[in-house]
């Protein structure tokens, strides 16, 4: 991996509810993103990938851990400082329309990260705006127009271009296609890949749909009840899941090919909340391999072929089925 233009290190965040009573969202995450490199952050609703996103975006402050930035610790930084930074770190949301103000102009919304770091004119801004929509491919007239006169996948186009308009390092993508239809959910995938080669800029692709991990990014992270159980290149843990939360989540994705018979890992019961964690491993309770050591300690992270990383401690067992 090249450089790390991000490196997240024990990252917490609970959100308290009484005196007794916490979620805990994010239980001491980690994990890197090179320049130029996309990380998928992967795993069921309320696994806690969201809310990473939105900590190393400082929308949630953490509960602790650090959070560097080509070289800055984010966490450490007064609000002034962070919005200096803010042009290089951008976000796309999940929901396209409620995400795009309806009373302005795509030119407007478009422009408006550009007014706000205040570093180029009104004509360089509005340069800028067509280049970007062209860029996105929508075309510079889109820039007259309201965003309730676009389709959806046009939408989430506009907030690709707004994210990329300040010419960001990093761009957090959270669920970018989970509000689109398939054919134009693949049509986004690839711009996205484009984009990325074209510019060079690198994603936290924050997804539950594994197909759109598999076109986009080049390593994965696996997440279960706020911690990463499974990190690797994308067609290795794709391939070869040595995590059984990862074994799982990969045998449920369906095929287009009917001929294709894949082995089924499933696992039992419902969720543990996240209010109330249970001891040792969060899956033992699920999981159909938990041994009695599952219950009672949480497994360390194993270091696996081709920068693999695991916590399971029957990792290397799975690693020859």
């Amino acid at each position: 991996m090249s450089k790390p233009i991000l490196a997240v290190d024990g990252l917490v965040k609970h959100f308290p509810m009484d005196r007794r009573h916490k979620v805990q969202a994010v239980n001491d995450v980690s994990f890197e993103i090179g320049a130029g490199e996309a990380l998928a952050l992967v795993g069921e609703s309320g696994s806690g990938k969201t809310t990473t996103g939105r900590c190393i975006l400082r929308l949630i402050e953490p509960t602790a851990g650090a959070i560097r930035f080509d070289g800055r610790d984010v966490l450490a930084m007064d609000p002034r400082s962070f919005r200096a930074l803010r042009p290089r770190i951008q976000m796309v949301f999940q929901e396209p329309y409620d995400s795009l103000s309806p009373r302005m102009r795509i030119g407007a919304i478009v422009e408006e990260p550009l007014k706000r770091a205040g570093a180029i004119g009104p004509a360089e801004r509005e340069e800028r705006v067509a280049e970007i929509l062209d860029l996105v491919r929508l075309g510079s007239g889109a820039m007259y127009r309201y965003p309730h006169q676009f389709s959806a996948g046009q939408q989430q186009r506009i907030g690709i271009a707004r994210a990329l308009a300040t010419r960001p390092d990093l761009v957090v993508l959270d669920e970018p296609t989970s509000a689109l239809d398939v054919s134009v959910r693949a049509e986004v995938l690839d711009l996205l890949s484009d984009l990325r080669a074209d510019l060079g800029v690198s994603y936290l692709f924050i997804s539950h749909d594994l197909t759109a991990v598999r076109r986009v990014c080049d390593r994965v992270a696996i997440m279960y009840l706020g911690k990463i159980v499974e990190t690797g290149e994308t067609e290795a843990i794709f391939e070869r899941p040595l995590h059984p939360y990862s074994r799982a989540l990969l045998s449920s994705v369906l095929y287009p090919d009917p001929e294709v018979d894949l082995p089924r890992f499933t696992l039992e019961g419902e969720i543990p909340s996240p209010i109330n964690l249970p001891s040792g491993c969060h899956l033992h309770g699920r999981c159909p391999w938990a041994e009695s050591r599952c219950e009672d300690l949480y497994p360390a992270v194993e270091w696996h072929d081709a920068g693999r990383a695991v916590s399971c401690h029957r990792a290397r067992e799975m690693a020859t089925l």
